[in-house]
């Protein structure tokens, strides 16, 4: 009796060590310093996209039915790399009883491109601006012919609110070296900064001013409807029963 609950003992504390196990292997593979392929693979060929209300990519269906899921902040990087018709390797974990993979990283086998889930990008919880310098190649404008931001010769775009484009528009000049620090979000389409500072080097930039409110504090929508015009007063009560 006794050797018989120290195995199930040792049983038990197995199992929980091998559940745990997997479960860290899966969180720390979502790191980027972790290897997504110590993951169990799925292979298969996919027949469509699925995608979320808004119309992002949140995974791919295969032609058996499985359904591999991935975050919809990689949609675009998803559409780039995977097409139906291409079969795929996809690491992650497997629904006990479902067709379902919660995908860490899938795979386009014949071209060996793959797309990763590192989490969803941190554009505003930290500090960590980058500098960027570089020539700029053109500018861009907004529907009215307003200047907001410009593409340097290497293709990444620089944004700014109009007014500080327009306070700064003799260094946004075609042709023109720029240096900017601001958020970089790099991704699958290209590279943009979101302009916090701007010089014409690293060492001599000027922090930018955020975009105009749309009126003054007091301005005429915050203070409730215009006055009636004269000799319009109230309407009257409505008379008593």
């Amino acid at each position: 009796m006794k050797t018989t609950r120290i195995r199930a003992l040792f049983w038990v504390l197995l199992a929980t060590t091998a559940i745990g196990s997997g479960a860290a292997a899966y969180s720390q593979a979502r790191d980027p310093m972790w290897d997504s392929s110590q993951l169990p693979e799925s292979r298969g060929t996919v027949k469509q996209y699925t995608l979320t209300p808004r119309g992002d990519v949140d995974g791919v269906i295969l032609t058996d039915g499985t359904e591999v899921k991935l975050p919809p902040h990689l949609s675009a990087q998803t559409v780039f790399a995977i097409r139906p018709g291409d079969q795929v390797s996809v690491r992650g974990l497997r629904a006990r009883a479902i067709p379902l993979v919660d995908a860490a990283s899938i795979t386009n086998v014949a071209t060996g491109k793959s797309v990763i889930d590192n989490g969803p990008p941190d554009r505003r919880g930290s500090n960590d601006d980058q500098t960027i310098s570089g020539r700029i190649a053109l500018q861009l404008h907004g529907k009215r012919g307003e200047v907001n931001g410009v593409v340097l010769d290497d293709g990444t775009t620089l944004r700014l609110p109009p007014p500080e484009a327009e306070r700064v528009q003799d260094q946004l000049a075609q042709g023109r070296s720029i240096s900017v620090r601001g958020d970089v979000l790099d991704t699958a389409l290209g590279k943009v900064v979101d302009v916090r500072a701007i010089g014409a080097s690293p060492e001599q930039m000027t922090e930018v001013r955020g975009p105009r409110p749309p009126g003054p504090k007091d301005g005429p929508d915050r203070r409730g409807p215009p006055p009636p015009p004269p000799g319009f007063g109230p309407p009257p009560p409505p008379p008593r029963g």
